[in-house]
């Protein structure tokens, strides 16, 4: 695997960190892949991999590939930031506490300010004012403590505008009102884009792993309708748009197969299974948003944070992917290639540019 961290395909990130303390029970991964636009910025992950054969290479390559997302999602976001992305291996649920999220603080405070953490799946706004105990390099934070506040707000209306411009390429107006959207996932972010896409007036069905989050996202909603899993919401007969929000890999081959929506525009990291997947969906006219662009509202909140947080400005700047998302889409259409090719060229550009 070593050998593998200096290939190109591997995205050439710049350091990998491996943090281990054995009295709090820390394993974690810190990957930065890019600062040539500026400081790495990415979330925490915490993690179980409990179906991996081996959660550590497990996490090791999720880190890798969540931290080049992250260099890609800043780029296209205009952020001064490169991308990071840290792992800590376990359960949140178990295995997390006070000294585990120091231990972590201290290894990322050890990087000097090359690398900027915040919230992801696992962790919370509460999370970070522990770590930024050990380390000022914390954004993310708890209104109480100066900080903006859960950034799951801004990621779902971000995802949002990534819809609306779907929508607008694929029946010709900014809007799901009418439309039939399926959300795989209604946790931290999917529970908000169900109430954006409710005032928009479409017609929404949820599907999630976990039975107490379906009913959560229910409550006081009747016309939020409920599917067992993910394969019954994609073979929906009257499903206009997908939704990923859980975790990444969503997007493979028998999914995009049995996939009956016109679009897929969801907040999930690396979407993607593995490449080739995005010219399946163009070859059978499925309208793919990129998910490091739509979900991008989450990060340009926690970088609004480092320097002053102000929502109103933060939120302007989030309804900006509506407009990028089209002019990936016109992009895309004229290159002759899939949304998610056209998404990097113009990130990788911003990036050499800097470079």
């Amino acid at each position: 695997m070593l050998r593998t961290l200096f290939r190109s395909e591997q995205g050439g990130h710049e350091q990998v960190v491996l943090c281990q303390d054995p009295a709090s029970g820390l394993r974690a991964v810190i990957a930065v892949h890019s600062t040539a636009l500026g400081p790495a910025l990415g979330g925490t992950r915490f993690h179980a991999y409990v179906d991996a054969a081996a959660p550590e290479e497990a996490a090791l390559r999720d880190a890798l590939d969540l931290a080049r997302g992250m260099s890609y999602k800043n780029a296209l976001a205009g952020l001064d930031h490169g991308g990071g992305k840290a792992v800590i291996i376990g359960d949140p649920s178990r295995d997390k506490t006070e000294a585990l999220l120091r231990a972590y603080g201290r290894y990322v405070a050890s990087l000097g300010g090359r690398y900027v953490t915040a919230c992801d799946v696992g962790t919370y706004v509460q999370d970070m004012d522990v770590v930024a105990e050990e380390c000022r390099w914390t954004t993310g934070r708890s209104p109480e403590n100066g900080g903006a506040g859960d950034s799951s707000v801004l990621t779902a209306f971000g995802v949002f505008q990534g819809m609306r411009a779907t929508a607008a390429r694929l029946w010709g107006a900014p809007t799901l009102r009418g439309r039939t959207v399926g959300i795989a996932g209604v946790g931290k972010v999917g529970h908000h884009l169900v109430e954006h896409l409710l005032e928009d007036g479409a017609e929404v069905v949820v599907t999630d792993v976990r039975a107490d989050a379906v009913r959560r996202v229910r409550e006081g909603r009747p016309e939020v309708r409920a599917v067992e899993d993910t394969e019954a919401l994609v073979r929906l007969p009257e499903l206009d748009l997908y939704a990923p929000c859980a975790l990444g890999g969503a997007l493979d081959d028998r999914t995009v197969a049995d996939l009956t929506a016109r679009g897929v525009c969801g907040a999930a990291n690396n979407q993607l299974a593995h490449p080739g997947v995005e010219k399946d969906l163009a070859d059978r006219g499925i309208l793919y948003a990129p998910d490091y662009l739509v979900n991008s509202g989450g990060v340009i909140q926690v970088a609004e944070e480092l320097r002053g947080f102000d929502f109103a400005r933060a939120k302007a700047k989030a309804e900006k992917i509506h407009d990028t998302a089209l002019a990936i889409f016109d992009r895309a259409e004229a290159d002759g290639t899939p949304p998610a090719t056209a998404a990097d060229r113009l990130a990788e550009q911003r990036i050499a540019g800097a470079a």
